[in-house]
Order: structure tokens, then sequence, then C-alpha cells
């Protein structure tokens, strides 16, 4: 059945699998405690989680689909990655989807898979205090609840898959979900014109305009996009997967964020899911960005992204010209 399926489906099917894994190594590295923080730049911290995650995903890809380019943000590694890192169980749900004709017989070189291991990466003195946190939960053995609310449930294991310079696949994993049963982890999956999974999308409230944005990459130029929104409320969260959730779940109606500070890998996955619910995401002059393998890596025009529903002309309207000038 694996071997019949579109190669599409394979790819997203596998990558549930893969983020699962990669989020369980997350946990580990965390619960641990050796995050071995590399500054790669300016407010850029790689850490352990980052590393080890991102191996567990490239070479589970690799292994089944060596034909296909794979562009992680942690670059490339010849470090040796743990047998038990890598994955080869695929989604049987998504491999029994029906799949258009245009996604049915795709050529691997017209396919390139953007991989984001940990999206909403926290500031480094957040790091220090997740050290701090997890040496008292071993010395004490407390829960994990009142350490991780709030600190940990933006971050985001991303997985995209573009045909061409179209996203059309995205796997979105939350290492800290926590269910109603205890249960850690959760992910999403959406195929644009085929399926999603993983979650229920949810429409957000009538009669009030709820934005959410960066948490930590605000300036003069990302406020008076928002302003321009009038909202009623605004939900400032880390990470581009996170934000995107937050529209799936109906708690925010879009997602404005004027600035180039946002990368390929960022928006890639959750790009495919939007728009397999009927959503939207573009830059702030309304055009898709291309996600084929030689396009740079910076979103330098803006993100912004509506759930299902929501009328995306109208926030790009509202979005003011000193603002587009900046990001031109």
């Amino acid at each position: 059945m694996a071997q019949s399926a579109p190669l599409v489906a394979r790819i997203v099917a596998l990558s549930v699998s893969a983020t699962r894994k990669a989020g369980k190594i997350i946990r580990d590295v965390m619960r641990q405690g050796g995050l071995n923080i590399v500054e790669k730049g300016e407010n850029d911290l790689q850490t352990e989680a980052d590393r080890s995650a991102q191996r567990c995903i490239i070479s589970s890809l690799n292994s089944q689909f060596p034909n296909i380019t794979i562009i992680g943000e942690e670059g490339s590694s010849n470090c040796d990655v743990p047998s038990d890192w890598i994955v080869s169980d695929l989604d049987e749900e998504i491999l029994n989807l029906e799949f258009p004709s245009h996604l049915s017989d795709i050529d691997p070189k017209n396919l390139c898979v953007w991989v984001d291991p940990l999206d909403g990466i926290l500031k480094f003195s957040q790091f220090k205090f997740f050290n701090y946190c997890f040496f008292k939960l071993q010395q004490f053995s407390l829960g994990t609840s009142e350490y991780t609310q709030g600190l940990v449930e933006h971050v985001t294991v991303l997985v995209g898959v573009a045909v061409g310079d179209r996203a059309i696949g995205g796997v979105i994993h939350q290492p800290y979900y926590q269910s109603e049963s205890g249960l850690l982890g959760r992910t999403l999956w959406g195929i644009d014109g085929v399926g999603y999974g993983g979650f229920n999308p949810v429409h957000p409230p009538e009669g009030k305009r709820i934005i959410t944005t960066t948490r930590s990459h605000s300036n003069k130029t990302v406020q008076i996009a928002i302003d321009a929104m009038k909202p009623d409320e605004i939900i400032r969260v880390g990470g581009a997967g996170h934000k995107v959730i937050l529209l799936l779940e109906g708690k925010a109606h879009a997602y404005v964020f004027a600035s180039s500070g946002c990368k390929r890998w960022d928006t890639c996955a959750p790009e495919a899911v939007l728009y397999a619910i009927g959503g939207s995401l573009t830059d702030l002059y309304g055009e898709r960005y291309s996600y084929t393998s030689h396009t740079e890596y910076a979103n330098k025009k803006g993100v912004l992204a509506t759930g299902p529903g929501q009328h995306h002309q109208w926030y790009l309207s509202h979005i003011p010209d000193e603002v587009k000038q900046k990001l031109h």
C-alpha cells in the first residue's frame, strides 16, 4: 500500500511519524538539561534540541526518499544519527487519502522539503530557567505543568512539502501539547486540496477582531501594521507554527507580521495546513511565497495569514503604504 501511494502522501505520512519522534527527542533534551546552546547570530540561538530533532527528521526522510531536496534551518550535519532516531513508519490515514491527478505523479526533482526542527525557540534567559526548573523537578519530583505552562506551548516542529513553488503539504507537531489524558505531544497536518488531520478547524468569534503577532521581534513598523487592523485583542506569541495554530483553532482571526524576520522553513508547513482548510498565507502585498529549492530563505515582505472564513483581501487593503514601502 505504501509504495503505491503518491510521493507527496508518503513524504507527509513519514513526516508525521518523524516529527513525533523529534518531539520526544526535544523533551528528552530539555529534561536532561544539556542544551549546549550555540549563538548563530544576533538573537539567533541553536540548542542540542534543534540539532538532534533536525538530524532525526532529515535522516528519516533521506533513508526513504534519497532523491528529494531537503532544506533544514540548522544547515547540514555530518554527525552520526542513532539508529533508533531513524523513523520508517508511515501514517496510514494519509496513505489512504485520494489525491488529485496533479499530485499523483510528482518528479522528485520538482519537490522540496523545508524543516524547522524547533520553531518558536525561547530566549536564552528562558532556557536558563528551563535548566533550573528541570533540575528542581529531578531533585524534588514535582509535576512539570507549573514550570512548562506558558513557556513551551508555543514550540513546534515543522515539516513543509513544496511541489514546484507552492507549499502543498505541512506537518506541525507540538511536543508539549497536553491532552486531556495527560499525554504530551500533538501532530497536525494538512495537504492542500486533499485533506487534513490531527485537529478540528474552528471559526473565530464574530463581532470582534483578534490579531496574533510576534512576541519578541516587534518594532514600530510591526505595531503600525497591527494598529491599522483596529484589533479588539492582540495575542503575542512565539513561533509561526503556533500563531497559525491559533488561526486553525479559531483563537485568532489573522496573523500579522510586518517584518522580514520570518524564513521559508517557518511558513511552508503552516501555509500548507492553512490552505488545506480554506485559509490563506501571503506576504503583505498579497503574493504567495515561493518554496523552490533555489529561492531565498527570508520572507522579506512580511507575513499575513488568515483563518478559514476570513476576508484576506480586507486585511491586505488595510496594510498602510508606509509599511509596505519599508518591506519592498
